[in-house]
């Protein structure tokens, strides 16, 4: 079961829908358009339950569109409740824009696929929740692993193994508003852990909710609103490498309106040398009830990260002097800086009782500042809106859920490269052209329970994508348009109300990015990556043990892949034929017991584990036959043990390990080691008070991390970069 922790620790599920019905009309309601005088209250909440290992399915009851009919307008947060199959429907949340936990889980929790939730708590109170890895280190089925600062390479069924920079097949998405540019492209700094309620993580093709269809899937990260946050909070990490970070939120009601903002200054010296950085994050959102049935909601996010790059280098460096940057980056003073602006709205519209109709629309301005091999200036414009119906309803005395939308997500690049001296100093523009990228996406997906515990989920859809390359100097201009259609069939078993059974057979498409086509490659000779995946799993809960488990199997067709250099500045192209299937497993168990107090609320030893295999590799290719793809290890184990006890304290071991090495390369020369890290951590949540203490890499044990993938590794190549040594962190965090 995703996360596999006590309550407050997070659980995966699952969704796939599809099939369209006309919307009987607007529920009419008397308008309530005057505002009170601004005082800013919370909203009553239950406390929430005593930990338990994850949350159930909850088949048939949750509907987080349905109103009540003594319904106030503004109704509280249900909570962190995992002990409920059920959401009762008089516990709806006060937003419509914005589901609950509880609520998301019901919702997400129809998909016959590997789909995962991870609360908020589960990491922001015991770990520095700095970077991705914090967020989603036990979601079984991702691979990720920091590189420098704040800056990580995942991957999701082997997504994006020949992406050497940046981000590519994972969609990533705030509160269900696109954050990746309008090619594909992503970066993770934009991501502020400690600011958002919840994460949802679709693995493959079972995003299809959103619109979104690549291979890894989506992330959705959900900020808290006005009826779900404390009034004040306020934290403040400290660690090794110079590691000090300090985050303020606030959040309340007021009438019809509600807010939540939430700003973070982080800085550190970094492990390595020349890996030093400081970044500046705010999120924030305003909703506003026009009536019952209406509310919108908009969206704010600012970033200014500063980032200085160590570089990759050889084997040699990173397992004998870790901490040395590449010499380049050094003299050169490579960076990569960013600055952002995004705003949003999402209008949300109770058509019916059981209807639900979203609307939004969003556009991101966002600045790369970036001196490598040369002095990259892109600037990023990016706009797009977005509709989305969601329908509950009986058809022939049979339930039906039904999803179906349509998305738009325009951008241009302007694309500057200059030369690059000493001190980053930027030299004469060398190549300059202008990137525009086109999308339009609809889709549908429906579940029909033609059992009341089995449903038949199908879904489609259909892309429309545009890439033009405009060249002003140095550069060539290119053109190509994707059309592509991608079908889902599945089944969900509800077989108790808190055990599942699930299987699909999906297509999944990723049309290429800039990042794929290079500065003078003819843009329009890289075709679509298509994937047909076939999947089976189960996931269930019970008070003292819970599971999640996957098993996939993706045939991919033009693969996106690094096939011809032997340096991480290759230009990708399309394999032929290439396999990924492998196995997710996550598992939790209560060892032991009432140690020292007994009842409902025992203390308790709770084993929390997850394991990923990775079978990736091509499939009869005419150069590398039947070689493993390089970029991801065969095993990753990733556990935790700890001892809890219901005051709030809790202690114990964490161990990180990759039992076997991976193939840098598609030759398959040259491979990583083996390596296991020992943590330990400590802490205590209790009340509005919570602090923790993590120790990681105790051993303090030199590996690999990461690798910049080519087709043949030359032995000196800097291609390697060397993960974290020993450290310790700590933090401290009142709410209020």
């Amino acid at each position: 079961m995703g996360l596999l922790r006590p309550a407050r620790y997070a659980w995966p599920l699952s969704l796939i829908a599809t099939s369209f019905l006309s919307s009987p009309g607007f529920a009419q309601e008397e308008p309530d358009y005057e505002l009170p005088t601004i005082v800013v209250t919370q909203p009553a909440e239950p406390e929430p339950a005593p930990p338990r290992p994850a949350a159930s399915p909850a088949p048939a009851a949750a509907n987080r569109y349905a109103l009540p009919a003594d319904a106030p307008a503004a109704l509280p947060e249900d909570a962190e409740r995992f002990e409920t199959s059920v959401i009762p429907p008089g516990t709806r949340s006060g937003s419509l824009t914005v589901p609950t936990i509880g609520e998301a889980i019901a919702d997400i929790n129809q998909t016959p696929g590997g789909v995962e939730i991870v609360p908020g708590s589960a990491y922001q109170e015991s770990t520095p929740s700095t970077t991705l890895k914090d967020v989603l280190n036990y979601v079984p089925g991702v691979y990720i692993e920091p590189k420098w600062g704040e800056d990580s390479r995942i991957s999701i069924r082997g997504s994006s193994l020949s992406r050497n920079f940046h981000l590519r097949g994972v969609q990533l998405y705030m509160d269900g508003i696109p954050i990746n540019t309008a090619d594909g492209y992503g970066d993770f700094q934009e991501i502020d852990p400690t600011a958002y309620k919840y994460v949802e993580v679709f693995k493959g093709a079972n995003a299809l909710r959103f619109g979104a269809n690549s291979l890894g899937g989506a992330i959705n990260f959900v900020m808290p609103t006005g009826y779900n946050s404390e009034a004040f909070g306020v934290r403040t990490d400290i660690g090794s490498f110079g590691m000090r970070k300090v985050a303020v939120s606030s959040g309340g009601v007021s009438g019809n309106v509600d807010y939540f903002v939430h700003g973070t200054f982080q800085e550190s010296d970094g492990f390595r040398e020349h890996s030093s950085g400081e970044s500046g994050r705010g999120v924030a959102n305003i909703g506003y009830k026009i009536t019952p049935n209406i509310e919108t909601r908009f969206y704010f996010n600012a970033n200014d990260i500063q980032q200085n790059m160590p570089g990759a280098v050889t084997r040699q460096v990173a397992l004998t002097a870790p901490k040395t940057p590449a010499p380049i980056n050094v003299i050169n003073d490579w960076q990569r800086n960013i600055q952002s602006y995004r705003i949003a709205n999402k209008t949300a519209i109770r058509l019916a009782p059981d209807t639900l109709l979203e609307l939004g629309a969003f556009g991101v301005d966002r600045h790369l500042i970036h001196p490598i091999f040369m002095y990259l200036d892109y600037d990023y414009a990016d706009y797009g809106g977005f509709a989305r119906l969601f329908d509950e309803r009986q058809i022939s005395g049979k339930r039906n859920l039904l999803i179906a939308g349509v998305n738009l997500h325009n951008g241009e690049t302007d694309a500057d490269l200059y030369g690059i001296g000493p001190g980053a100093a930027k030299g004469p523009l060398m190549q300059s052209s202008d990137q525009i990228s086109n999308n339009l996406s609809a889709y549908l997906e429906d579940s029909f329970y033609f059992m009341d515990d089995v449903a038949f989920v199908a879904g489609t859809q259909f892309l429309h994508a545009e890439r033009e390359q405009i060249a002003i100097l140095n550069t060539t201009d290119g053109d190509s348009t994707f059309d592509l259609w991608s079908p889902k069939v599945g089944l969900l078993w509800d077989v108790e109300p808190d055990w599942q059974v699930f299987g699909n057979i999906s297509r999944s498409a990723e049309v290429p990015s800039f990042g794929e086509g290079g500065a003078v490659f003819s843009f329009d000779e890289i075709r679509a990556q298509r994937a047909t995946t076939y999947e089976i799993g189960t996931r269930g809960s019970r008070p003292d043990y819970s599971w999640d488990l996957s098993i996939y199997r993706a045939e991919i067709r033009n693969e996106l892949q690094c096939l011809g250099a032997s340096t991480a500045a290759c230009t990708v192209v399309n394999a032929d034929r290439t396999i990924h299937q492998g196995v997710e497993l996550g598992l939790g168990y209560s060892l032991v017991k009432g140690i020292f107090e007994k009842g409902e609320e025992a203390d308790r030893i709770w084993l929390n584990g997850v394991y990923t295999y990775n079978d990736f590799f091509f499939d009869d290719d005419p150069i590398y036959g039947n070689n493993q793809l390089p970029g991801a290890p065969p095993h990753i184990i990733r556990a935790e043990l700890l001892y809890k006890h219901p005051w709030g304290f809790y202690a114990g071991p964490t161990l990180d390990w990759v039992p076997e090495g991976y193939f840098v390369d598609n030759a398959n020369t040259t491979r990583t080691d083996a390596y296991a890290l020992l943590g330990a951590k400590l802490g205590f949540e209790k009340g509005k008070w919570s602090g923790y203490v993590e120790a990681r890499n105790l051993t303090d044990e030199t590996y690999i991390a990461a690798v910049d993938i080519v087709a043949e590794a030359n032995p000196e190549a800097a291609l390697y970069w060397p993960g974290n040594g020993r450290a310790v962190f700590a933090g401290l965090q009142m709410k209020w």
